[in-house]
């Protein structure tokens, strides 16, 4: 489908009522769920990287917002407000964060239109990107502001010391569907001011409440590191591999099954449109 989501709204109205299986605008915001999520899965590995470093560069912009403001007033909820200017110059910058890519791709693999590798390929590309952009941007954040080591060293230690518990699952299960559920406020809606809403708020809750996320928090591990703290990249190994599980299990499970689940019968059409496209076009290059 083609046009903007209004455009494809005004379309479905002058067809008369809608007879599918959910509501309309569920309808549109599937179509473009699934196809952004094609994109995202056909991109080549040169494109993959290049978004993910940018989405790392960004993420770090908002922890240096978020440090600044945590090492002026210590008041952790402001500080988490001021995050967010990390997550809406992502949303407007076009590039991607790690835990974005849960709900859009795993939809196009559901609805065949991409492959596990693809997936692979995406997840591992931009996960390695994101850490590499993020640990760059902290670098120079260490070097630009040596007043703020203490600040990163205690922020980083909060995450890195908490040793696996019940609280530590929660955290990180929230993490991962905060930011999820985030993304999918995002495709609910083509109004830039909505859009940047959500990110604010994703980005509040996020940092705001100190969940674990895998990506955001490593960036405070990298700080620290790079400003000399007592902490090693064993020590953000360690706290990182579980978090990126849980992070994912939070995204897949508690947002993005769910949104499958609730139109699986428009995976079912789009699946069968899909297939009798291909076989029109196979018996249209028949001799």
């Amino acid at each position: 489908m083609t046009g903007t989501r209004e455009d494809r709204a005004n379309e479905r109205r002058r067809d008369g009522a809608n007879e599918g299986p959910v509501e309309e605008e569920m309808e549109i915001e599937f179509d473009e769920v699934v196809g952004e999520g094609a994109e995202r899965l056909h991109r080549t590995l040169r494109a993959t990287l290049v978004t993910g470093f940018l989405g790392g560069v960004e993420v770090g912009v908002g922890v240096l917002a978020y440090i600044g403001v945590l090492h002026a007033t210590g008041d952790q909820l402001l500080a988490g407000l001021a995050f967010s200017v990390g997550l809406i110059a992502l949303l407007l910058a076009h590039s991607e964060l790690f835990t974005e890519n849960f709900l859009m791709p795993i939809a196009a693999l559901v609805a065949r239109e991409g492959t596990a590798l693809q997936l692979a390929k995406l997840w591992g590309g931009t996960l390695v990107a994101n850490l590499l952009g993020g640990w760059v941007i902290m670098g120079l954040v260490v070097l630009a502001f040596p007043d703020w080591h203490d600040t990163l060293e205690e922020t980083a230690r909060h995450f890195i010391e908490a040793g696996l518990s019940l609280e530590f699952v929660a955290l990180a299960l929230l993490g991962g569907a905060v930011i999820t559920l985030m993304t999918r406020m995002q495709t609910g809606t083509e109004s830039e001011p909505a859009k940047i809403a959500a990110a604010v708020m994703g980005g509040f809750i996020l940092a705001g409440f100190q969940l674990f996320h895998s990506i955001l928090d490593s960036l405070f591990a990298f700080g620290a590191i790079l400003s000399g703290a007592p902490i090693t990249y064993l020590d953000w190994l360690l706290w990182f591999l579980p978090v990126l599980a849980l992070n994912l299990i939070g995204g897949l499970v508690l947002v993005t099954a769910l949104r499958i689940v609730r139109t699986g019968e428009l995976f079912v059409l789009r699946r069968r449109n899909n297939e009798e496209r291909a076989a029109r076009k196979a018996s249209s290059a028949s001799p």
